[in-house]
């Protein structure tokens, strides 16, 4: 009997090649990780808005109304949870308040051990740790896990997929760079904030220009919700 020939649609002239971002690869998840930034940012800066009936500053870096936070929320609760898409919805919103509410924890102990200020606080909360996380807020990181990957992740995954490929690596990267300097420099903005409310002058000529570029008023500007604790 003759074997059937099979013709690889890959090497036909004009096959359409698989998007940079297939599946879950590096490509796909610093695009998640992109866009949870800025749409993190978008969606508690109308929260706070409507509590406090007026706008405030929520943005996490200094350049750019992005928020690590969200970012890296949005990969995590994407890879955590992805395996349970196809579950029962209490099943992914059980698992979202766990991840969440640890993630949360998380960033909160490493912001004051890192810089000695946090940017949240649950004390006057009921049922919370530490003043880190609250029951309430739990529930919110388990309803967004279930949105995020019954609604908001498939769409976006087609979106970031349609990105042409001949756009979609280079732009990437570019995309990267800028992320990875806009915290550096957020990041030494911050150090530089608390210790001058410890009373250090500066060092180097770059802790000179981070004081003459980021005053406390500007950094008050930029993180109004920011309070020095201590490490």
């Amino acid at each position: 009997m003759r074997k059937k020939k099979t013709i690889d649609m890959a090497v036909l002239p004009g096959a359409k090649k698989p998007s940079f971002a297939k599946g879950l690869n590096f490509y796909k998840l610093f695009w998640v990780f992109f866009l949870g930034c800025f749409l993190g940012v978008v969606v508690e800066t109308i929260w706070v808005f409507l509590h406090i009936h007026h706008y405030q500053n929520r943005t996490g870096l200094v350049y750019g109304p992005f928020n690590l936070v969200y970012g890296f929320g949005a990969v995590l609760i994407t890879l955590a949870l992805y395996w349970l898409r196809t579950h029962r919805d209490l099943w992914i919103f059980l698992g979202g308040a766990i991840v969440g509410s640890a993630y949360e924890y998380l960033c909160s102990w490493l912001q004051q051990m890192m810089f000695g200020t946090v940017s949240w606080q649950y004390d006057k909360m009921p049922f919370n740790l530490h003043g880190r996380i609250n029951l309430l807020y739990a529930f919110f990181w388990g309803l967004l896990a279930l949105i995020w990957l019954k609604e908001i992740y498939p769409r976006m995954e087609r979106w970031i997929e349609k990105i042409p490929n001949r756009w979609g690596v280079g732009l990437t990267w570019v995309l990267v760079v800028f992320m990875i300097a806009n915290t550096l420099i957020s990041g030494a903005a911050v150090g530089r904030t608390t210790q001058r409310k410890m009373g250090l002058p500066p060092n180097n000529k770059v802790e000179e220009i981070l004081d003459q570029r980021f005053t406390d008023e500007r950094m008050a500007q930029i993180y109004p919700s920011m309070v020095y604790v201590g490490k």
